[in-house]
């Protein structure tokens, strides 16, 4: 299995500040290692969290320890300059997170600027944390964004005819967080699969942070039940594979 989605929490790594949320626990490399030793996993995207998104020492650091088959996905500012953004691919980065949920001003177009010019100079699609609900607001702004995928499944129920959308247009869309959305997830996920077998990306959500009910092992089995064996092989490596252009796994 490739976790398309899982966070690592470094002890070390400050949440943003002003932040009012409780600081989330550590959650080391090894401690993802332990948790998912029955899984098979043999790579996947270390994404940065919404809690401590400017803490790229520490996702670097997680690339480094978790060796072959993992990428990185960050989260930066708009003004990131073009010399940081390829010191984060030399060390695994492979995407971009854009944060559209955080409480306050979100620089919603100075964020797809910067995502614009990672795809260009390093081919690095977009992530969108966004509450599915809120699609149709910002389809203008995300609009030039070629290459994109939604988290969570978008979350919740109202907004899926927008998701639907997207991903008859190419998005991808993370199949992860089961229980942080108001979402019949085997529903959604049918259907997601029979617009584009493509698109459906299967990750853990690790640790979880925030979630009412968080990841348990029998996700995987929801998944594969929802889905035909040819979709769920898709889902739970190969889509995710392609999206961040993987070149060996573990």
């Amino acid at each position: 299995m490739f976790d398309a989605h899982l966070h690592i929490i470094d002890p070390k790594s400050p949440p943003w500040p002003g932040d009012d949320e409780d600081p989330p626990r550590p959650f080391t490399v090894a401690d993802y290692r332990s948790r998912v030793a029955a899984l098979g996993v043999v790579g996947g995207a270390v994404v940065a969290g919404s809690s401590h998104p400017r803490a790229r020492a520490g996702l670097v650091n997680a690339l480094r320890e978790l060796g072959g088959g993992f990428v990185g996905v960050a989260m930066l500012e708009p003004d990131t300059p073009d010399s940081e953004l390829r010191d984060l691919h030399s060390a695994g980065v492979r995407a971009l997170r854009l944060d559209l949920r955080r409480r306050g001003a979100v620089d919603v177009d100075g964020l797809v600027q910067l995502a614009l010019r990672a795809a260009d100079l390093l081919g690095w699609p977009a992530e969108l944390r966004v509450d599915s609900r809120e699609l149709g607001g910002l389809s203008t702004h995300l609009a030039p964004l070629r290459r994109i995928s939604v988290d969570h499944l978008g979350l919740a129920e109202e907004g899926l005819p927008a998701l639907f959308d997207l991903v008859a247009s190419g998005a991808r869309v993370k199949a992860t967080g089961f229980g942080r959305g108001d979402l019949d997830v085997p529903a959604v996920v049918r259907t997601i699969a029979g617009i584009n077998p493509s698109a459906l990306m299967f990750g853990t959500d690790l640790p979880s942070t925030g979630a009412a009910r968080p990841f348990v092992d029998s996700d995987v089995s929801l998944l594969t039940a929802a889905l035909t064996e040819h979709e769920a092989e898709c889902a739970l490596s190969r889509n995710a594979v392609d999206f961040y252009g993987v070149d060996s796994l573990g």
